[in-house]
């Protein structure tokens, strides 16, 4: 299908690598590169899931590729047989992350590493060799992407993503000034949540009651990602860099609903507090 909101050929000639391209937001994002006209790379640790996503893709080309992020070899194995297969990259999504819930108490050193070798030095390995390796000796810059989370004041069970992505979210902004020399643009989508397959593991209550927490009573649909992915990876997009996008439905900004159970009046708006009348 073509994309939904923007014109058919939007990003023709464009290559992109989109990392944790075989669910969810990760997905999505894929096929509307793809279906705008972009050369697609999908990466990730598994074949069949980033298969099904090449599937999936209409109008530009979507090809699968495994590797794992975290290791340098396969980050450098994946960039470099990009480069060779199409000769530059101009988009680099850094979709791929995740976490676990725990109290902070009980996470060990072994599971803090890895989750922050996931978030923060997976984006990082990504981001620098697509940069040193492509967009910088090409001349011509790119656009790079990185995926946080929101609330940005942290999410209480998930410490150590909480501080992974704060860590991506500031070498994002450094990177912008950084490399803006050589025409990388460098942004954040700080992505609240969302309804994907990551909310199956998590405990029945939390999936059940998790979108009564945002200010618009409602999960977000992987689409409404991808969208803003493509308009930055559009030229609508070049003036963007160094900026945090977030994307939750205002949970960033406020817990639940408004006016909030017990301060409504009996109509259910919000309390007042009452004025005297002008004399």
């Amino acid at each position: 299908m073509p994309s939904e909101i923007f014109r058919p050929g939007l990003l023709d000639g464009q290559v992109a690598i989109v990392t944790g391209g075989g669910s969810g937001i990760g997905r999505a994002t894929a096929l509307e590169l793809a279906a705008c006209g972009a050369t697609v790379v999908v990466a990730g640790r598994r074949a069949e899931p980033l298969e099904e996503t090449a599937s999936l893709a209409s109008g530009g080309a979507c090809e699968p590729v495994v590797a794992d992020i975290r290791e340098e070899d396969d980050v450098s194995a994946l960039v470099d047989g990009v480069l060779e297969r199409h000769g530059k990259i101009d988009v680099l999504v850094n979709n791929a992350g995740g976490q676990y819930m725990s109290p902070a108490e009980d996470i060990t050193p072994k599971g803090f590493r890895t989750v922050v070798r996931l978030n923060l030095e997976g984006t990082w390995l990504m981001t620098h060799a697509v940069a040193t390796r492509g967009m910088i000796p090409s001349g011509r810059g790119g656009k790079i992407v990185n995926v946080t989370l929101s609330p940005h004041h942290g999410l209480p069970g998930m410490v150590h993503s909480s501080a992974a992505r704060a860590a991506v979210e500031n070498m994002t902004r450094v990177l912008s000034i950084e490399w803006a020399r050589f025409g990388i643009r460098v942004t954040a989508i700080a992505t609240g949540h969302f309804e994907t397959e990551a909310l199956s593991k998590y405990p029945e209550p939390v999936r059940r009651g998790v979108a009564k927490t945002v200010p618009l009573q409602r999960l977000g649909q992987p689409e409404e990602q991808a969208w803003l992915v493509a308009f930055l990876a559009s030229p609508a997009g070049d003036y963007y860099s160094g900026a945090i996008i977030t994307l939750d439905g205002a949970r960033d900004n406020w817990l639940g609903p408004w006016p909030p159970a017990g301060l409504t009046d009996e109509e259910g708006n919000p309390l007042a507090e009452e004025r005297r009348a002008k004399e």
